[in-house]
């Protein structure tokens, strides 16, 4: 059973089977709720051998099943019925999905836009870089009519699943519900964006509301694509194969490291550009760490195989990370892309060149391997009037403002800025896009720069990081003086800040517009 949790009280899974009422009883659960009809498949459980079961550990079972896409207010209302009084809740379906539909259902406030609306501003997307844009705008102008739109429920603190598959973190810290977070007097549309219409101010919705627009932001994030890599996704999770980059694989990372005893454990990195650049090492050294201090490392063949040429982009961390390379005698190979996993024979593909730089599969066994997916801007940014030829939203590098659509700006993971696409970005961004919109909607002259910032907490063991903070060019833009944290070497300082300073500064600081470090440049 892969558990997802959608709150801390209410999770879903795919078909489950005794086994697991036992393992949920134990977990506290009070309600088990099967949302498939019988006999949807050959073989399947019936609901009345999961509900005496159920009762046989004082648990409570109720079907309320439905074909996928013909939900229907009756099943709704049975839901909301069957949950109340209920402390902790699990669901399933034949994979989740419908488990995680009933649930937005009953929780929505308003399944439809209301009717086609006009704002000073709108968000697309509700990540790190929209709900700080949306903060740190009615700081400024707390009266402006501002609207996020993101179909999603949920809301995640990404940085955090390092320290999760390192066993530092539990994953439900991560998390937060969508309508805890969204800032207040900020409208929020609980849909997708389909369509752009920049020259007449406006976004088609899907369920086909327009939306009208005096400024838009576009904050739409970046795409993981999994599919991209054949066999990944039918053995996510599951034949030893992991991913930090998704809050439901991230615990079964640590999970693999800590069984792991023996054997061949391979990291991977794909082509640039990714979002956090250095997120595939981190889980890489952590696993290692605990291997290291767990005498079990020399049992253990670790390979990082990475799609680039170096280890990372900016030199002067390279020899801190080096080092660590060589610690836990880490054998790396460059200029490998994974292509294809054979989860269930635990094979690795990966498409390199020989010699005479000809074209080859090169084939390993693995035990454990951890993926980085290969990344892009989602799809209906991709084919949309405001990308570049690469495909990510065309914005000037230091005012962020569109290079063709002047009430236009983009964030984030999804603009064509040249620098690390990280949360601390998004972090320096978010006031420049605010204060320049401001400037605009007044009437003055936009004069906010942001200057390429990032950083990336390279977590070398469990007590140092490497703190990489860097502009546009690779240049050096460390926030602490040297003689406090030199962040070319491992220091405890960094592991402090990220373990347990960013966390509460994002929640309580960041998403609420407080700009602590981060005040906009302006241009003389």
């Amino acid at each position: 059973m892969l558990r997802k949790h959608i709150t801390d009280h209410y999770s879903v899974s795919e078909q489950i089977n005794l086994d697991d009422v036992e393992t949920l009883s134990q977990s506290g659960v009070t309600l088990i709720v099967c949302n498939r009809p019988d006999n949807e498949e050959e073989g399947q459980l019936p609901f009345a051998e999961i509900e005496a079961a159920a009762k046989a550990k004082n648990m409570n079972a109720v079907h309320i099943p439905f074909v996928g896409g013909q939900l229907q207010p009756a099943d709704v209302d049975a839901f909301k019925s069957a949950i109340k009084g209920n402390d902790k809740i699990h669901a399933y379906c034949r994979t989740g999905n419908r488990s995680s539909v009933i649930w937005d259902a009953a929780n929505e406030v308003s399944a439809e836009t209301p009717s086609d609306m006009a704002f000073d501003v709108v968000i697309v997307g509700a990540g790190t870089a929209g709900i700080s844009t949306a903060a740190s705008l009615l700081k400024r102008k707390p009266n402006m009519k501002i609207c996020l739109i993101d179909p999603a429920t949920n809301h995640f603190y990404q940085p955090g699943w390092t320290l999760v598959g390192g066993g530092v973190f539990k994953a439900e810290s991560t998390r937060r519900n969508m309508s805890d977070v969204i800032p207040k007097n900020t409208e929020w549309i609980k849909n997708s964006v389909k369509t752009f219409h920049p020259n007449d101010n406006k976004v088609t919705l899907e369920n086909g509301k327009q939306i009208a627009y005096q400024y838009l932001v576009v904050a739409a994030g970046i795409k993981l694509n999994w599919d991209a890599i054949e066999g990944l996704s039918e053995t996510l999770g599951r034949n030893g194969v992991t991913s930090n980059y998704r809050y439901d694989l991230a615990p079964y990372t640590w999970e693999l490291a800590q069984n792991l005893k023996g054997g061949k454990a391979i990291f991977t990195q794909p082509p640039m550009p990714i979002k956090c650049a250095g997120a595939p090492q981190k889980a890489m050294y952590l696993s290692c760490d605990h291997w290291f201090k767990h005498d079990k490392l020399y049992e253990i063949n670790v390979s990082f195989y990475n799609a680039g040429g170096v280890l990372f982009g900016v030199p002067n961390y390279v020899p801190a990370l080096e080092s660590y390379i060589e610690k836990y005698q880490i054998e790396t190979r460059f200029s490998h892309n994974l292509v294809k996993v054979d989860g269930p024979n635990k094979r690795a593909y990966f498409a390199t060149k020989d010699e005479n730089e000809q074209p080859i599969i090169v084939e390993t066994t693995f035990d454990m391997l951890h993926v980085c997916p290969p990344q892009s801007a989602p799809d209906f940014i991709r084919n949309s009037p405001l990308v570049d030829e690469a495909g990510w939203v065309d914005v000037d590098n230091e005012t962020l403002q569109h290079k063709s659509f002047g009430n236009i700006w983009s964030l984030g993971d999804v603009s064509n800025t040249p620098n690390a696409k990280t949360m601390a970005a998004a972090r320096k961004q978010a006031p420049v896009v605010a204060q320049n919109i401001v400037d605009a909607f007044e009437g003055r002259s936009i004069r906010a720069m942001y200057d390429g910032y990032g950083s990336c907490p390279l977590t070398v063991e469990k007590g140092k990081i490497v703190l990489a903070e860097f502009g546009y060019g690779g240049t050096l833009m460390p926030t602490f003086p040297n003689w406090l944290n030199d962040g070319t070497k491992a220091t405890r300082l960094a592991w402090i800040l990220k373990e347990d300073l960013l966390p509460p500064f994002y929640w309580h600081g960041m998403l609420k517009g407080y700009e602590w470090f981060v005040k906009p440049k302006m241009r003389k």
